[in-house]
């Protein structure tokens, strides 16, 4: 990839890292003190807090893909496909910049080949 090209991509990722982080950072509220009858109540609470630990669990995993995306940048190798060594198609790079994978190889993972 040109570097003109991939700079283009710096902004976004750069933008998305900035926004995971700041979603991480948020505070999880944990549940009140359980009083008699109210499990239903309780039960809701825990469920948010669970919830919540698992977006927080998906953001810091979105983080690491964002920040190897970046560091691709650096290094120019960004936009080949860290499996393959192919280039990763231009409209799945605008979509998705932090990708790692060509369409190829991305199917194969997700079907649990190596």
């Amino acid at each position: 990839m040109d570097p003109k090209d991939s700079e283009t991509f710096r902004a976004p990722l750069t933008a998305e890292r900035a926004r995971l982080l700041e979603e991480i950072g948020e505070a999880i509220v944990a549940p009140e003190q359980m009083t008699y009858g109210s499990q239903a109540a309780a039960a809701s609470q825990v469920f948010e807090q669970q919830r919540d630990f698992a977006l927080r669990d998906r953001a810091i995993q979105h983080l690491a893909q964002v920040d190897a995306a970046l560091a691709r940048l650096d290094d120019r190798t960004f936009g080949r496909c860290v499996r393959c060594g192919r280039d990763i198609a231009p409209g799945r790079l605008e979509a998705l910049p932090w990708a790692a994978h060509c369409i190829e190889c991305q199917t194969a993972l997700d079907r649990g080949q190596r």
